[in-house]
């Protein structure tokens, strides 16, 4: 069931942790495949998206910003009733699913769309695919892991997450730099690329029961497994248990945390965009901006999520920010250096936050409404962006875009102390003791 990473124990780090071999399951090598397929579908065209409206479809910046917004926060209106019902069903793998199936039924929408409307019917039918895989498939990570090493399990999915993310922009400036303004066949390659998802998601993902594996020390394994341990499973929460669980200060004071720093978050778009008329770059290196970031993500994702481990996953969570502040001076400032130390610092953002997130949260909440709960995180976080990206494309209209992007580096810098007082209380969820004492209730 796992593949055993053993690292050196030092005095320094959490005794839970460095007491505990790492040990990898398979489940989340599988999901990793999964989202490497899924991101090379998806950053194939995310890289080329924000030329192609600007350029081909001669979309304003305003509009941009609109649409960018809704990229970012559309799957807010699913996330938490996708893991109300991966919670409710008990069955992640098939709702997962169905949100990755609905993101490939996109990638082929896009080749018929010739239209700024048309796109942005595309881009909600993707986001709601995504809205609605992102919570189950994180729960079938929560449950796979070993909870003295949930953000590290979070880092190794993320990172092979993040080589998708990087090929897809490699493969969209081949594509370009082979086929100028050979943009429907990106959009091809992104559809072959979304069908190998979901096959291997159907086809080699097993279904993780969430509440059946709620109250064991050790992860769960699927029930078909020969020699799996039987066990009961928990009752189906319902919606005022569910609200229970989720409504405690712990929660409350990272769920708004949460949202004030995503109110900050400046669209990728945005600083690529900036990047490229400050530096003077050709259009056709454009997608290399994406690959950048990735590629740092793609280097710390497992470091970071090992430091917020033996660290401190909030202490982890609000360095990414910092991070964050660093990727928007870097912007500000302009030239070939400055750029590709914003790459960095975006990545290192990136990296330190979306698993840390998760992982945060899975270990907040009981097992009964774990899909739920990180569903709230992330709800929030793209609503966050959703707002952050509409209101960044009014300043930079406004203002230009240096003005707006020095207006939201020295706003992030103000509340970022306030943030980390918010989270300061929230303590990790001890999942033996309390899912055994649910499981006897």
């Amino acid at each position: 069931m796992y593949l055993s990473l053993a690292g050196q124990r030092a005095p320094w780090r959490n005794r839970g942790a460095a007491s505990v071999p790492f040990r990898l399951s398979p489940v989340i090598v599988w999901l990793g495949i999964v989202s490497l397929l899924t991101d090379v579908s998806s950053e194939a065209v995310a890289a080329v998206l924000p030329v192609y409206l600007t350029g081909a479809l001669g979309l304003s910046i305003l509009a941009y910003g609109f649409l960018d917004g809704l990229q970012q926060g559309i799957s807010a209106v699913i996330r938490i009733a996708a893991g109300w019902t991966s919670d409710t069903l008990d069955r992640p793998k098939w709702v997962a699913a169905a949100g990755y199936g609905l993101s490939m039924a996109a990638r082929a929408g896009l080749l018929l769309s010739a239209s700024v409307g048309a796109v942005a019917s595309v881009i909600t039918l993707d986001r709601i695919g995504k809205g609605i895989r992102t919570a189950p498939r994180d729960a079938l990570i929560t449950t796979a892991a070993q909870p003295e090493h949930l953000a590290r399990s979070f880092g190794v999915h993320r990172m092979l997450d993040t080589v998708g993310a990087t090929a897809g922009p490699l493969l969209a400036f081949g594509i370009l730099l082979v086929i100028p303004q050979g943009y429907s066949t990106v959009f091809v390659f992104s559809l072959g690329a979304a069908i190998l998802g979901v096959a291997v998601m159907v086809l080699l993902v097993p279904n993780l029961r969430t509440r059946q594996a709620a109250g064991r020390s050790e992860p769960a394994v699927p029930q078909s497994e020969p020699g799996g341990p039987a066990q009961a499973p928990l009752p189906r929460p319902t919606r005022r248990q569910a609200l229970r669980e989720l409504n405690t200060p712990t929660v409350r004071r990272l769920l708004l945390a949460a949202g004030v720093l995503s109110l900050l978050s400046v669209g990728d778009g945005f600083l690529y965009l900036l990047l490229l008329t400050s530096g003077g770059f050709n259009p056709v290196w454009f997608p290399l901006l994406f690959v950048g970031t990735n590629a740092a993500y793609l280097l710390l994702a497992i470091p970071l999520g090992r430091a917020a481990d033996r660290w401190g996953r909030k202490k982890v969570f609000l360095l990414g920010h910092v991070g964050l502040l660093a990727a928007y001076a870097c912007a500000g400032f302009g030239g070939l250096g400055a750029t590709l130390m914003c790459l960095f610092a975006l990545g290192a953002f990136y990296a330190a936050t979306d698993g840390v997130l998760a992982a945060l949260m899975g270990g907040l909440v009981p097992a009964r409404v774990r899909a739920t709960g990180i569903a709230a995180a992330q709800t929030v976080v793209a609503v966050g962006r959703l707002l952050a990206s509409s209101l960044f494309g009014v300043l930079w209209y406004t203002l230009g875009p240096e003005t707006a992007l020095w207006t939201a580096a020295a706003t992030l810098a103000a509340v970022l102390p306030g943030a980390a007082w918010l989270i300061r209380s929230a303590s990790t969820r001890k999942p033996v003791p309390a899912d055994a004492a649910e499981t006897a209730q």
